[in-house]
């Protein structure tokens, strides 16, 4: 019976989510006036290690950069390159993340992504780790905060204690169910 609550506890606190990078449309180039929906996007969700993007497109490609490269619209030297239509990457660490289509033209009209991950509030609250710098940062548009000034700094929530809250009212059930069982 124990092993039933620590196998639900831990399926809740390693819970991922995949999101569906333009939904519907999927990956694709931007039409009309705004020339940053995938950012504006990317703003109202909130990703934690372990979530991964699923990007959908046709002839297209999905390419991994630095801050440098995103800006510019650079395809020269990706992190990585993706170009199978169906692309999942998924976050092995928290920091700042840049994607950027491939194809020439789309960068610019607004086909390119930053995700900022977020350590997940699980893993935050059992094991602090030291931070870590974002990936091939060249810290240009950074305040020294750790955060690119366009995003600012990680608002403060109650998404920590909501999580805490949760995973204890679970363990809580779990052995409340197991009392029963055992009377």
């Amino acid at each position: 019976m124990f092993s039933l609550v620590f196998i639900s506890t831990v399926a809740v606190a390693t819970a991922s989510v995949q999101f569906k990078v333009g939904g519907d449309k999927g990956w694709t180039k931007p039409i009309g006036n705004n020339s940053e929906p995938y950012n504006e996007w990317a703003s109202r969700n909130r990703f934690h290690v372990g979530d991964s993007l699923y990007f959908k497109y046709n002839i297209d490609s999905v390419l991994v950069v630095n801050r440098t490269s995103y800006t510019d619209c650079s395809v020269a030297n990706p992190t990585f390159k993706f170009k199978d239509g169906e692309t999942v990457f998924e976050f092995d660490r928290y920091g700042l993340f840049y994607f950027i289509s491939g194809e020439s033209g789309h960068c610019k009209a607004g086909q390119k992504l930053i995700v900022r991950v977020m350590v997940h509030p699980a893993a935050a609250i059992s094991s602090p780790q030291p931070a870590q710098s974002p990936m091939e940062d060249d810290g240009s548009n950074d305040n020294g905060d750790g955060w690119a000034s366009i995003w600012g700094p990680p608002p403060h929530n109650s998404t920590i204690k909501q999580t805490v809250a949760s995973y204890f009212m679970t363990a809580l059930g779990g052995m409340l169910v197991i009392m029963y069982l055992l009377m």
